[in-house]
């Protein structure tokens, strides 16, 4: 029985790796473990490894590597001593990690000299921040890669990965989105105590290279927001720095009666949300990946999602309120049409038959740099 152990540092990996997860957990030939970290044991951001728990895995770890604020280089270098030690006590036979969070990097770099082969899911993509180094770092880590589509793969080639190592599998959680298990959108608002009829989701994150004037662009963001005489769900952002100052802004309009504000919503939940909202503001990824497939219009504000594919779907704008304003007032004038860039929801399906398959098993843990 071959041991898998998947790294998850955010609610938002969690919730694209988590039926990957539940496959692995299922499978006789398989034993999964699972580290829980980073984002999801602080409470600040709503302890959402409560969401893991929820899952009931027989090998989890709920390991915290960081304080408030803490400095990204510390948060790394406490990671992999995590890793490192958990590897040493479970010995796994493939470390699975996602995306371009800094646990990612932490549990390829454990893998890599561990000689212990590292699946990286959806590499191979372009954001515009530091962002992009981590997740190209983790590429150069990893010994197999499952990515969205044909153009994360060709740029993988291009960075100098064996073609052989690359499967196509899609967004895992388009697969969710797919999926008749999402709760009824009356239990989702019952849960959050969300009385809105009609409402729009925010998201905005730091950008790690302008965390100087990050306060200003959310102030310009949520006065907009505020003259707009419309209804927000707000989540909040992410631990990368600048966040503090983000959520000292958010917390000016909790008591509002247009605003409703969570640290955090199950992966599930936000779904259901999202797809029913008018549209969805801010920064995130979920607004040019997960808005489109819905046929969801979004909003993007600023650089952190810059190099990132976009459909007709997604608005981009600066983060001055006169360009926030102008672009809420085309809103309504967009024709949108499901977009499939990032996968059909069968991602979960695919994973399951590389992982079982003979060759992927067999690509060697000594990685060769493949020249065009």
């Amino acid at each position: 029985m071959k041991k898998i152990l998947f790294v998850t540092g955010t609610r938002a990996d969690f919730g694209k790796i988590k039926s990957l997860m539940d496959k692995v957990e299922g499978m006789e030939e398989f034993e999964l473990h699972v580290l829980v970290t980073g984002m999801h044991m602080m409470k600040l951001y709503g302890s959402t490894f409560n969401e893991v728990k929820k899952q009931n895995y027989k090998n989890s770890y709920l390991i915290s590597n960081q304080h408030t604020d803490e400095p990204m280089c510390s948060v790394l270098s406490n990671t992999i001593s995590i890793i490192s030690r958990l590897v040493n006590s479970i010995d796994p036979d493939m470390i699975v990690v996602h995306g371009d969070r800094i646990e990612a990097l932490a549990g390829a770099t454990v893998g890599a000299l561990n000689h212990i082969r590292v699946c990286h899911i959806e590499g191979g993509e372009l954001s515009g921040t530091i962002d992009d180094s981590i997740r190209h770092s983790i590429t150069k880590l990893s010994h197999i890669h499952m990515v969205a589509n044909d153009e994360a793969k060709q740029r993988l080639i291009q960075m100098g990965e064996n073609k052989k190592s690359i499967f196509i599998i899609g967004s895992p959680d388009l697969d969710i989105m797919e999926s008749g298990s999402l709760p009824s959108l009356e239990a989702a608002k019952n849960h959050y105590d969300i009385t809105f009829t009609r409402y729009n989701i925010v998201m905005f994150h730091p950008v790690t290279s302008e965390e100087k004037d990050i306060e200003k662009y959310t102030r310009n963001l949520f006065k907009v927001l505020d003259r707009s005489g419309k209804n927000y769900v707000v989540i909040y952002p992410n631990n990368d720095p600048g966040s503090l100052k983000i959520l000292d802004v958010i917390d000016k309009y909790k008591d509002c009666e247009n605003f409703r504000v969570f640290p955090s919503i199950s992966f599930e939940s936000f779904l259901v949300l999202l797809k029913n909202s008018e549209f969805i503001i801010g920064n995130s990824s979920a607004g040019v990946r997960e808005a489109p497939f819905y046929g969801l219009p979004s909003v993007n504000i600023g650089t952190r999602q810059n190099s990132r594919f976009r459909g007709p779907s997604v608005l981009d704008c600066g983060y001055s309120q006169e360009e926030i304003e102008q672009v809420l007032t085309q809103i309504d004038e967009l024709n949108v049409e499901k977009s499939t860039w990032f996968g059909k929801g069968n991602s979960t399906e695919l994973f399951q038959s590389h992982i079982d398959s003979k060759r992927m098993w067999d690509i060697p843990v000594q990685k060769v740099f493949v020249d065009l």
